[in-house]
C-alpha cells in the first residue's frame, strides 16, 4: 500500500481547519517554521502543500505578510440561511416599516431573520458585530450604521467582514471609509426638495435644524445649502442648529436653544418628523402659529407627519420598500447574482398643512 505523501497530511490538515470553521476567509495560516515544526516536515515540503492549496484557491500568498485563507473559498458549512439584521432602534417611528419589508423578502426566500439593534451606540455596535462574526451566525448581514456622521471606531470588524467575503450591505446611510454596498433615501436630494418647497412657497429666510451624528444629517444640509445657493438666497449661519442623537427626543426641552436658531425666519427644514414634532411644542409653547408665522417641512412622513397637530409637509422614506430592497439586494449577493447592490431611492414630497405660500 502506497504512503501518503507528507505533504498531503498538510493540505488535509488545512482542509479541515477550514471545513470545520477553525480557520476562515482571510484568516492568516501559520508560518512556514510554525508548519515545519508541527508536522515534522521539511520547508521544502510545506512549500509543496502551500501551492497545492493555492491551486486549489483555498489559500493565497501576500508577498511579505505570510499565507491567508482565499477569500473567494466557501466552507460547506456555512450556510446557515440565517440573515442578521443589526439596527439603530426597532419598535418605533419608521423602523418597524423597514423590518417589516425586510422580513416579508428574506422569509419568502427560505431565511430566517435575526435581528439586533444597538440604539445607536457605538459600543453596542461592536458588540453585536463581534457576536455574529464570532459564532458564525449568518449567511449575510444587513447593518444600519451608527452615528455615520462621524468617524466609526468599529472600521476593523466591517474589514473583517470583507476579508471573510460575508455578503454585508448598509441600509439608510453607510461609513464612506468602509467599501460595502448601502440602500438609502438619496438625502442630499431630499434635503434640496424640502428646502426647494419652502422657497417656491415665497421664504426667502429658511432655518435647518440636521443631526451631526449620522450621515444623513449632512447630505440633507448639503442639499438645503445647494437649494438656497441656487435661488441666491444668503445662508445664515445663526440660523442653523445641529443636534445629537441624545437631543432629538427632548428638543423640546431646549427651547431657548430652538428659538434662537429660528429668530427672524418665516421656514425652516427639519431633519426628521420626530425633530418638526418638537418644534411643534415649542411654537405651540410660545404661541408661534404654524404656518401663520413659521412654517415646516420634515422629512420621513411617518405616522407622527400625519397626526401631528399640525399636519406636516414632509418628504416621504421609502420605509417598506427600502426594506424590501435591501434584503432582496443582500440575497442577490449571497447568491452570487448582482454585481451592483448599491440604490439610492428618489425623494417625494407630501402637502399637509404646515407650509403657508407668501408670494
Amino acid at each position: 500500500m502506497t504512503q501518503q505523501p507528507k505533504y498531503k497530511k498538510l493540505v488535509e490538515w488545512v482542509k479541515a481547519q477550514v471545513e470545520s470553521s477553525k480557520l476562515g476567509p482571510g484568516e492568516k495560516l501559520n508560518s512556514e517554521n510554525e508548519l515545519t515544526e508541527m508536522f515534522q516536515i521539511s520547508r521544502q515540503t510545506v512549500r509543496r502543500a502551500i501551492e497545492e492549496l493555492e491551486m486549489d484557491g483555498i489559500v493565497e500568498r501576500r508577498q511579505g505578510s505570510g499565507t491567508y485563507i482565499s477569500n473567494v473559498f466557501k466552507r460547506k458549512t456555512e450556510n446557515t440561511m440565517n440573515i442578521a439584521v443589526v439596527t439603530t432602534y426597532v419598535d418605533d417611528y419608521i423602523f418597524p416599516s423597514i423590518i417589516k419589508g425586510m422580513e416579508e423578502v428574506i422569509s419568502e426566500a427560505g431565511y430566517t431573520l435575526q435581528i439586533a439593534f444597538t440604539h445607536n451606540s457605538v459600543e453596542k455596535e461592536y458588540s453585536v458585530i463581534k457576536n455574529i462574526l464570532d459564532r458564525n451566525m449568518a449567511d449575510g448581514i444587513i447593518v444600519e450604521p451608527t452615528k455615520s456622521g462621524i468617524p466609526n471606531p468599529n472600521v476593523e470588524l466591517y474589514n473583517e467582514i470583507i476579508a471573510k467575503d460575508i455578503p454585508t450591505i448598509f441600509f439608510n446611510s453607510y461609513y464612506p471609509e468602509i467599501k460595502l454596498p448601502y440602500v438609502v433615501l438619496d438625502d442630499k436630494a431630499t434635503g434640496y426638495k424640502a428646502a426647494k418647497h419652502l422657497i417656491d412657497a415665497g421664504h426667502e429666510r429658511i432655518a435647518g435644524i440636521f443631526k451631526s451624528d449620522d450621515r444623513q444629517g449632512h447630505l440633507r444640509y448639503a442639499g438645503y445649502v445647494q437649494a438656497l445657493s441656487e435661488e441666491g438666497l444668503r445662508l445664515y449661519d445663526e440660523n442653523v442648529l445641529w443636534i445629537d442623537t441624545e437631543d432629538l427626543r427632548n428638543l423640546s426641552m431646549e427651547s431657548k436653544r430652538v428659538l434662537k436658531r429660528l429668530k427672524d425666519c418665516t421656514g425652516c427644514v427639519c431633519y426628521n418628523d420626530l425633530a418638526a414634532q418638537e418644534v411643534v411644542k415649542i411654537c405651540s409653547k410660545h404661541e408661534i402659529k404654524i404656518p401663520e408665522e413659521l412654517s415646516l417641512v420634515s422629512i420621513d412622513n411617518s405616522d407622527l407627519a400625519a397626526n401631528c397637530k399640525i399636519p406636516l409637509t414632509s418628504v416621504s422614506h421609502p420605509k417598506i420598500e427600502l426594506g424590501k430592497m435591501a434584503a432582496s439586494n443582500l440575497i442577490q449577493m449571497i447568491r452570487g447574482e448582482i454585481a451592483q447592490a448599491s440604490y439610492a431611492f428618489s425623494p417625494e414630497l407630501t402637502e399637509r398643512k404646515s407650509v403657508k405660500r407668501i408670494n
